[in-house]
């Protein structure tokens, strides 16, 4: 087990999880695994989100301040910062575009969106968050007959939770106004915005005013600053690292207490989740495969006309494949370099810049499975989430993922953030989690592919292009050699 990879473990964690949950429910076990288990996943996602705010703060602020010298960026800064928000909001979109229109969480059977509508609503009023669609099905006695059936929910529990949210719905109605969204993410007190995950906006916020801040200030008073923001980003990536390490384990328990949760002691509700989980992977697939063969080329077509569609394919396949193999940006960035300025033609000096900066910033294809993963998982549990409410999901994942780290399995932990920015459960990825592995896969070559194509854009623009047609495009090469 030492030698193996850590993706393979967490996929045996997550088989195991699988297996544990259908064999709790076939004996009846459900009370056990939710009672004695479930609270170490619970664990996993507690610490998941202590690092995300911090991780999300710091890695924004860095990514910021790290451009350089603002008057040297000019128009090439511009530009590329532009582009790449532009095509991150455009895979969001595209996200949202595809989820509503297959609606992958809602192919599985009505009773189980049911019984997921309410351990909804009931984990809603136990965080004290107000149901998102305005609907409260445990006021109606036929649904709230069926709660008691499932938990142990009282009709004083139900009154007291319905009086708290009229309480929080009317102080949340005054004084406002149509501009309320936008006063919402200028914080009046930073320090509360970062004891509430609800409130990441507002960190985001923060955290690229000061980085731009620190671009305008001279360089013998910023450097120490940065070097205390990247050390602490550094600090917090290691805690991801550590926490990923025990991952297995806690997959195992996550997956076999949520399971159990959703199923009870019913067998055949653990089939209608992995049938919806088909629905939301082909979903997934489907988006992210537009963006790779469809959406970047069309991008490059209208830009650079002088590279032909097989001739990119072909000049980027190396660091495609590694970036399927990696799921890490990051570890993928030397040969997406290598393959940019020797088989396109990019001039160093504009790989050098911008091609780092996607590598923070660029997150096309996490923002897409974040985009899909928010609404499949509303879905799920009976959750209408109305036009702005996705519209806050696409500006949350839009910032949420220049604080992505290039490592694998990042995106994950910016869905917790982007799912709290919603007012949704956090412990619900470990539904999608069976499937995670394989997506972030393809989210990579996404990513990897455009950053490739701003940088082919930006360098075209800037008369730094030198394209010629190789046969043999940049081999990959050993990173730990």
């Amino acid at each position: 087990m030492k030698n193996l990879a850590l993706h393979w473990k967490i996929l045996i964690g997550m088989v195991l999880g699988i297996i544990w949950a259908l064999l709790s429910s076939s004996m009846g076990w459900s009370s056990f695994t939710i009672n004695w288990i479930d609270p170490f996943g619970t664990i996993f996602i507690n610490l998941l989100k202590l690092i995300a705010v911090p991780l999300v703060l710091f890695s924004i602020i860095g990514g910021v301040a790290n451009i350089g010298d603002p008057k040297s960026l000019g128009r090439m800064g511009g530009k590329t910062l532009l582009i790449y928000l532009t095509t991150t909001v455009f895979a969001i979109s595209l996200g949202l575009i595809l989820v509503n229109t297959v609606k992958p969480g809602k192919l599985i059977d009505e009773q189980s969106r049911i019984d997921n509508r309410i351990n909804y609503e009931i984990w809603a009023a136990s965080q004290g968050h107000t149901i998102k669609d305005g609907i409260n099905y445990l006021h109606d006695p036929a649904f709230f007959k069926r709660a008691q059936e499932i938990t142990e929910l009282t009709k004083s529990d139900l009154k007291e939770v319905s009086v708290a949210d009229k309480l929080e719905k009317a102080e949340k109605q005054k004084n406002t106004t149509p501009l309320q969204p936008l006063i919402d993410i200028v914080p009046d007190n930073f320090f509360y915005s970062l004891s509430n995950n609800g409130l990441m906006l507002q960190i985001i916020f923060f955290a690229i005013f000061f980085g731009v801040c620190v671009l305008f200030i001279p360089e013998e008073q910023s450097k120490p600053v940065l070097n205390l923001v990247n050390g602490v980003n550094e600090v917090f990536l290691k805690m991801v690292d550590l926490v990923m390490q025990a991952a297995p384990f806690f997959v195992f328990a996550l997956l076999a207490g949520v399971v159990s949760k959703m199923a009870g002691d019913d067998i055949g509700k653990v089939v209608e989740i992995f049938k919806g989980l088909s629905w939301y992977s082909l979903t997934v697939l489907v988006g992210l495969l537009l963006m790779i063969f469809v959406v970047y080329p069309s991008i490059m077509k209208v830009f650079v006309k002088k590279i032909p569609y097989a001739g990119f394919f072909k000049a980027m396949s190396p660091a495609q494949t590694l970036a399927f193999s990696t799921s890490s940006s990051a570890a993928t960035l030397p040969v997406t370099m290598e393959c940019v300025e020797e088989n396109l033609g990019v001039n160093k000096k504009v790989s050098s810049f911008v091609l780092p900066i996607g590598a923070t910033v660029n997150m096309d294809g996490t923002s897409l499975y974040q985009a899909v993963a928010v609404i499949f998982l509303a879905q799920m549990h009976m959750i209408d989430l109305t036009i702005q409410q996705q519209l806050i999901v696409v500006l949350t994942t839009t910032l949420a993922s220049i604080g992505s780290a290039a490592v694998p399995s990042a995106g994950l932990v910016m869905l917790i953030i982007v799912l709290d920015s919603v007012g949704l459960n956090p412990a619900w990825i470990a539904i999608i989690f069976p499937v995670d592995r394989i997506l972030d896969m393809f989210r990579t070559v996404v990513n990897v592919t455009g950053d490739a194509t701003v940088c082919t854009i930006i360098a075209d623009g800037e008369n730094m292009l030198d394209y010629h047609d190789t046969k043999n495009p940049t081999e990959t090469f050993d990173l730990d050699s």
